[in-house]
Parts: C-alpha cells; sequence; structure tokens
C-alpha cells in the first residue's frame, strides 16, 4: 500500500513538473514572439483629470520602422534590444527589454533620477516574468512583473508600476514627475500589440497627486524585413560596444542598491556620451577591454552617489 501511495504522489508531482514545464515554453514562444521586423504606430491620449480646470494636452501620434532584435535566448531569460531605422541610412539604438523568469528583486522608481532595489517573495515570483525596460543608453527606465496567460487563444501579459516621464514628454514637461504605467503586452495575428492605461502623478513629500490619466497604444506590426538591411550591417559594428555597457550597467546594479543618475554634464547627457562613444569604437574597432573600460568611466561619471 505504501508503495502504491509513493507511486501515486510521485506521479502527481512529474505531472505538475510537465505542467509547469508546458506553460514555461508557452510563456518563452509568446516573448520570443515580439522580435522581428515592424512598422510601430504610437498613440496617446489624455482621457480625465480629477481637476475639472486641467485641460488635456494634445493627442501624440507618431510612427517608425522598429527592428526587435532577440539577442539572449536562454531557459529563463530573453533580451530583445530595439532599434529604430530613419529612412535608408540612419539608425537609432532605441530601448531595450529583459525579460526574466522568476527574478527575486526588481529595480522601483521613485523620483528625481532615482531607482531603489526591492525584493520580492518566492510567492510573488513563482511562475512571473519581469520586463526590465532600459533608455536608450542601456541605463534604467522601469521594472514590472506579471503572469504570461495563454487563453482562448489569446497570449497576454499585464502589470502596474512606476517610471520616468515618456521620452515624448520629457524634455516638454514639468507639472508632473511620475508616470504609473499600466501595462499590458499580447500578440495579435500580425504582431502585438503595447497597451497602456497610465496616470500621470505629481510626487512630493506629502504623497502622490493624480494629474491625469492616459491611454496609450503601441501597435508593431510585421513589416518587410529587406527595410533593414542596413539596420543589419549598422548593429553588427556596434554590437561589442554596446554588449560591453551593458556589462557595465550590470555591475552597477549588482553593486548598488539605490541609482540615482546626474543630468547634463558640460551640457550633455549620459546618452549622448555613450553614443559618441559608440561610433568612436565602431570607428577605431575597440576590443572588448578598452570597450568595457571607457564605458565604466563615463557611467560612473554619471552616476551620484550622494544617495
Amino acid at each position: 500500500m505504501k508503495k502504491i501511495f509513493f507511486l501515486v504522489a510521485l506521479l502527481s508531482t512529474v505531472q505538475a513538473n510537465v505542467k509547469a514545464q508546458s506553460k514555461l515554453d508557452q510563456d518563452r514562444v509568446a516573448i520570443r514572439a515580439l522580435g522581428g521586423f515592424y512598422k510601430v504606430t504610437f498613440d496617446y491620449a489624455e482621457t480625465f483629470s480629477p481637476d475639472t480646470a486641467y485641460h488635456n494636452h494634445p493627442q501624440y501620434h507618431s510612427w517608425g520602422y522598429e527592428w526587435a532584435a532577440v539577442e539572449e535566448d536562454s531557459p529563463k531569460k530573453i533580451v530583445i534590444q530595439h532599434l529604430l531605422v530613419v529612412g535608408d541610412s540612419a539608425v537609432i539604438k532605441h530601448w531595450r527589454e529583459d525579460w526574466v523568469y522568476e527574478e527575486p528583486a526588481l529595480l522601483n522608481f521613485d523620483q528625481n533620477s532615482t531607482w531603489k532595489k526591492g525584493t520580492l517573495k518566492t510567492t510573488e515570483a513563482k511562475g512571473r516574468w519581469v520586463q526590465k525596460v532600459f533608455q536608450v543608453d542601456d541605463s534604467p527606465r522601469y521594472e514590472s512583473i506579471g503572469t504570461w496567460i495563454h487563453a482562448d487563444g489569446k497570449h497576454f501579459w499585464q502589470s502596474e508600476c512606476d517610471s520616468p516621464l515618456p521620452r515624448r514628454e520629457f524634455t516638454k514637461r514639468s507639472d508632473y514627475n511620475v508616470l504609473r504605467r499600466g501595462n499590458r503586452i499580447y500578440l495579435t495575428p500580425n504582431g502585438w500589440m503595447f497597451e497602456q492605461d497610465n496616470q500621470k502623478i505629481i510626487r512630493s513629500a506629502g504623497g502622490d497627486k493624480l494629474l491625469a490619466r492616459e491611454k496609450g497604444y503601441e501597435e508593431f506590426t510585421k513589416t518587410d524585413e529587406a527595410k533593414f538591411a542596413f539596420a543589419k550591417g549598422w548593429w553588427q559594428k556596434q554590437q561589442p560596444y554596446w554588449t560591453a555597457v551593458r556589462q557595465v550597467w550590470d555591475e552597477v546594479y549588482a553593486q548598488n542598491s539605490v541609482i540615482k543618475l546626474k543630468g547634463k554634464i558640460d551640457g550633455k547627457l549620459l546618452y549622448e556620451r555613450l553614443f559618441d562613444l559608440a561610433d568612436q569604437s565602431a570607428k577605431e574597432k575597440w576590443d572588448a577591454q578598452k570597450n568595457k573600460a571607457e564605458a565604466r568611466k563615463l557611467i560612473n561619471n554619471y552616476l551620484d552617489t550622494n544617495v
């Protein structure tokens, strides 16, 4: 009888493991599907404010071509680098997203270019993916956690977190200082959608105050890969340098519980200087050691240690 109970328990454990593995495989397929060659449309509109005297800002619309290149694909981590293509001969290194399975920590945005590391309980991380989103220079932007859902032929993931102002408003708005993102990513027949229900927050010592709500859609529609021929060659030359930059940032994230970045130094922001170094590295064919040394020196210069 004991042997029967043991076999039943063993079978149940095996079935649970197979089910979990099957779910993990589904998750990985969905995340990898975010990579590819796309035409992207960006649409945002403010919808509501608790202040009746507040006037909604104009709607935002833009579009472009974007290559979402899968840079790393390991069992529990997938890295996707976005590259914005402008015309036939210009490429801009855009945002990056790292997907990490059952990550035990989150880097949470506070305010004023400051992020604070927080830990997750095992039960909070189990079966869930953290999406880490980085700026164009691989500095932090926001991190959030959620569960990929696969049901009725649909595949989606959603989460909520705080972030800095979006790039489209960072240099134009000073009436709020935190964007609370309601993120929802789902696959579509022709690509994927990044849907957002955002809150524009005024954060102060007295607490958070809602300024306005916003609806956003970033639609990624598959397009002809031939449009990205120049981008492929450009990224091949730039990739070694940015690999070194990511390695330096990984060191920064591992060594600091609080990260605060400085603004302009001698008239330039960090991303401008890192972009300049990227071009110099490609032109002079720096090796991995020099790439990392130059990137580390520059990034350390922009880290505010008075935190």
